[in-house]
């Protein structure tokens, strides 16, 4: 990093490729940041760092027989608390199975280790792209719809719950007694033509946990099973897109334990269909038209040069995130290809194993967010695929809503120093899969390819 304090450019304004002022010490020990791709500005007092990342955990209580099982409307014998599923993937002998659209006869006959249902209460309803666009349920979630309704049971899981819907929405008792099945199903559509999807995994808290302090994390996941869970989301990412003509991008996103978002403290990420890229993706683009290999020279290549290059294995990189509200761990994609579902097994497995590892050295305990990227399928601009971990282990103020300058408590050299022996320790007990760590990684220049005049 800067030792003391430079004459540079304007925060987020780039002097040149070794030049750009990202990221400076001032003589006191303060460090300035500025997001090189949205231009958030962020300061970190000296000393902050030295804080640990999570706290012990509060209330803890034995765990009754069963219960992971019960705990919340995503675990594994409430099948018929969340709307009809997508899709699930069981394991099959030393491997696994997808099976789509599980019948309502068959939700129990196997466990779904990861599966893909509609949120109860989407962000943007299919009312919404109905109602703004014309939308219709395409003939595959159509037939889906008739095929699950035809059934009995089916029928009596779509009524049931989406009462349970209309009455949490505000309805009153005497109107929601007066509707008839028919008509409650009539407002059903949402569970097959949703836009807004939860890709939840199967365990509440970890196997063989005995207290309620041991939650199941990605972290706690094994490599395979993480893969699994990365690849349903993309898998899913890619099917959203294709469902909804007036898609133009599938934000997904992982809010896990309460500070960060989550409505249970049961791990699920969710992929949401919206119909704008939001402020932050029209910065990067515009930055990006200007220089296409934005993200290596602001990102890896400058990462490298400050020596907060954390991980990395042969198609993905972690580093340090610089210029974010909370203390982010970025992980990009190698990949030339921009949009994760047209990646090979490998290169998503190669991003999987480095979230995964991350994930792992963080700790179940520290909430977090974990924010995705990816070039929309209506931009011409390249940009690589990443993944954004962001440690919730601050409270944004007063201060920061007044000048938009927010005050992270740890800096990209200490998020660096908190993972990294950490990650060696979890690679020497075999609970990670093989990378390289720190001063292990490539010092190469543009090792992401998404640019093509790199090929």
């Amino acid at each position: 990093m800067f030792l003391g304090r430079r004459d540079v450019a304007p925060y987020g304004v780039a002097m040149g490729l070794y030049d750009a002022a990202y990221l400076q010490t001032m003589a006191d020990g303060t460090i300035k940041q500025a997001n090189p791709f949205t231009g958030t500005r962020v300061w970190t007092a000296p000393g902050r760092g030295n804080r640990p990342l999570a706290k012990p955990p509060t209330n803890v209580r034995p765990l009754e027989d069963g219960e992971g099982e019960r705990a919340c409307a995503f675990c594994s014998s409430r099948y018929l608390e969340t709307p009809p599923e997508k899709s699930r993937i069981v394991r099959d002998g030393d491997g696994w199975r997808e099976i789509e659209h599980v019948e309502p006869e068959d939700l129990f006959k196997t466990t779904a280790e990861f599966r893909v249902i509609p949120n109860l209460f989407e962000i943007l309803s299919y009312d919404y792209w109905h109602a703004n666009y014309g939308y219709e349920l395409p003939a595959s979630a159509a037939e889906a719809r008739s095929r699950y309704l035809e059934s009995p049971a089916g029928w009596d899981h779509v009524v049931a719950l989406q009462r349970t819907k209309m009455a949490a929405s505000g309805m009153a008792p005497e109107s929601l007694a007066a509707t008839s099945d028919d008509a409650v199903v009539g407002q059903a559509t949402s569970f097959f033509g949703s836009g807004h999807d939860v890709v939840v995994a199967r365990r509440h808290w970890i196997d063989d946990a005995v207290d309620s302090s041991a939650l199941a994390s990605s972290g706690t996941l094994t490599p395979d099973e993480h893969n699994q869970y990365i690849s349903l989301a993309v898998a899913d990412m890619e099917r959203l897109y294709q469902l909804n003509p007036y898609a133009r991008y599938v934000a997904v996103f992982q809010n896990w334990l309460k500070p960060a978002g989550a409505s249970f403290d049961h791990l699920h990420k969710q992929l949401v269909t919206i119909d704008e890229h939001g402020s932050n993706l029209t910065r990067t683009t515009e930055k990006l038209r200007a220089n296409p290999n934005l993200f290596n020279e602001a990102g890896v290549n400058y990462a490298n040069r400050h020596n907060l290059v954390i991980a990395e294995n042969e198609h993905a990189i972690a580093m340090a995130g610089i210029g974010h509200r909370y203390p982010t761990i970025s992980v990009n994609s190698k990949s030339r290809e921009p949009r994760p579902w047209r990646q090979s097994d490998d290169e998503v497995r190669g991003m999987s194993d480095l979230i995964h590892a991350i994930h792992a050295a963080i700790g179940s305990s520290v909430p977090c967010n974990e924010e995705w990227h990816h070039q929309p399928i209506d931009v011409d601009v390249r940009a690589p695929w990443r993944i954004n971990i962001k440690l919730r282990v601050s409270t944004v103020a007063g201060f920061e809503g007044g000048t938009k300058i927010y005050i992270n408590t740890i800096s990209p050299t200490d998020i660096r120093d908190n993972v990294v022996p950490r990650l060696f320790e979890l690679r020497a007990q075999g609970a990670i899969a093989p990378m390289n760590i720190a001063m292990e990684c490539s010092r190469e220049p543009n090792l992401l390819l998404y640019n093509p005049t790199l090929w």
